[in-house]
């Protein structure tokens, strides 16, 4: 099977209420386009169950939480409309945690690099352990951060975001993380990080639904927008993408 087909998103629901969305690659977590449909129809769906009442993003157990954009699918991209509809997948998913009247939480319990950042930053509130490092690499292989930018920069704020954008190959610890808000809380251990997620998600279940969905409105004003940026964000790096810089780029890294 083709590498970019496998994987897995499944939603477990807990009997008090809180969707569990899970996301497995075989390749560290790496997000092909199946899986970032497969997040926005997961998304969807939890946002339009009255029985979801709070909503937790995780990855299936593996040292990395995420590896971001899938490079076995990106050095296949020939045309643009294909490289189009590549980072748009990015753009969909950040737009669907966004608008999803469901509260959601990250929980990272390792390294995220990339497209991980920008779903770590699209949550309402991330916790991670200390051993989730982030990263933003994707200049380092000839685009950007353009499409995970407007999550990111809201989180951190433009100078973090610059410093992070401008050094791909840095890896930034999850304490830095949470000086920056990515990151709310950070925890020795995945077992404390999922102790408190529990204590803090069973908390959320037991306010007022019709007050998270408001207080969920509140926190994402002003980004009514993003729809039509996040396109045109994602037609700048669909273009990029296929640079010679690009190709040669990813089939160096390829070849690790």
């Amino acid at each position: 099977m083709d590498i970019t087909q496998q994987g897995y998103v499944r939603t477990d629901l807990t009997t008090d209420g809180v969707a569990h969305i899970i996301f497995y690659h075989p390749n560290h977590n790496s997000l092909p386009g199946k899986l970032l449909g497969e997040l926005v129809a997961a998304f969807e769906a939890a946002g339009g169950n009255p029985a979801a009442k709070v909503v937790v993003l995780r990855s299936a157990e593996h040292k990395t939480f995420c590896a971001g954009a899938s490079f076995d699918e990106l050095a296949d991209i020939q045309d643009f409309d294909t490289s189009l509809k590549f980072f748009s997948g990015f753009g969909n998913i950040i737009n669907a945690m966004r608008t999803c009247p469901k509260i959601v939480i990250g929980r990272i319990h390792g390294k995220a690099v990339g497209g991980g950042v920008g779903l770590a930053a699209a949550t309402d509130f991330c916790m991670a352990s200390q051993w989730a490092s982030v990263r933003l690499s994707e200049l380092a292989v000839g685009f950007g951060p353009f499409v995970i930018g407007p999550a990111v920069e809201r989180k951190v704020g433009p100078a973090a975001f610059a410093q992070m954008t401008l050094n791909p190959s840095e890896w930034f610890t999850a304490e830095w993380a949470k000086s920056k808000n990515l990151f709310q809380e950070v925890f020795d251990t995945a077992e404390q990080l999922d102790a408190y997620i529990t204590h803090f998600t069973r908390n959320l279940c037991s306010y007022s639904p019709e007050a998270l969905a408001e207080l969920k409105k509140t926190f994402w004003q002003g980004t009514e927008h993003w729809n039509s940026l996040l396109a045109e964000r994602a037609a700048i790096s669909g273009r990029l993408a296929l640079s010679e810089f690009t190709k040669n780029a990813i089939a160096a890294f390829k070849t690790r």
